[in-house]
């Protein structure tokens, strides 16, 4: 699918793609952070074992960035990468899945340990820090690589992220999201220049649309 507007398709040209070499960053959690790693860590700290949740919710720089704010540094967050899910074609790139054409969402995986944040509370942040009602778009952005996806990883998180879905329409929105609760399948990491993208380039692009929200408590 093309862009449905020429100055959305001539922004996303803009975005670099070519990698750019940066200063080492003093990050405690990092896209590359090991199985292995994490599993030391986990064993050290707790008898929980680490999940894995992914969602797309529009440009995934700025969802990377807000869940790496709020959740990070001991709050639950493990690792976190940016990636394509959801579509057709094998081994997509960034300058490919910016077409529409392959049928993959730019998206955010993350590792976290259920002791210390639930499902529940990472599905409702990510409700918080988008537009949940746009459908295939985010602010500027347009087209479906930014459709609002929770791409689930058993029947669990399904259960979960349609109950969470249901209430935040009807709760927060006040009418049906754009959401989509599909299962998680193959998933391909971004290009290395994306990851951790906002840290290395302060001033960089974040879709508007990418702010937290402040709703009340869902109902139990």
């Amino acid at each position: 699918m093309a862009f449905a507007t020429s100055t959305t398709f001539t922004r996303t040209l803009l975005r670099p793609f070519i990698s750019t070499n940066f200063a080492s960053l003093s990050l405690s959690l990092t896209p590359t952070t090991s199985a292995a790693t994490i599993a030391r860590t986990m064993s050290s700290t707790t008898t929980s074992t680490p999940q894995t949740a992914t969602v797309a919710a529009g440009c995934f720089w700025g969802v990377e960035h807000l869940f790496r704010k709020h959740f990070g540094n001991g709050k639950g967050l493990l690792s976190a990468k940016v990636g394509y899910c959801g579509g057709h074609s094998a081994s997509p790139s960034y300058r490919a899945v910016c077409t529409g054409d392959t049928g993959h969402a730019e998206a955010l995986q993350m590792t976290y340990d259920p002791s210390i944040v639930s499902y529940r509370s990472l599905l409702e942040f990510f409700y918080r820090m988008h537009d949940a009602t746009t459908l295939n778009r985010q602010g500027p952005d347009v087209g479906t690589q930014y459709r609002s996806v929770i791409f689930t990883h058993n029947d669990e998180q399904e259960k979960i992220a349609n109950e969470v879905t249901e209430k935040v329409g009807k709760e927060w929105f006040k009418q049906p999201v754009s959401t989509v609760v599909v299962p998680a399948g193959q998933w391909w990491d971004a290009e290395e220049y994306h990851q951790l993208y906002l840290n290395k380039n302060p001033e960089g692009y974040e879709c508007p649309a990418h702010f937290v929200r402040s709703f009340p408590p869902l109902s139990e």
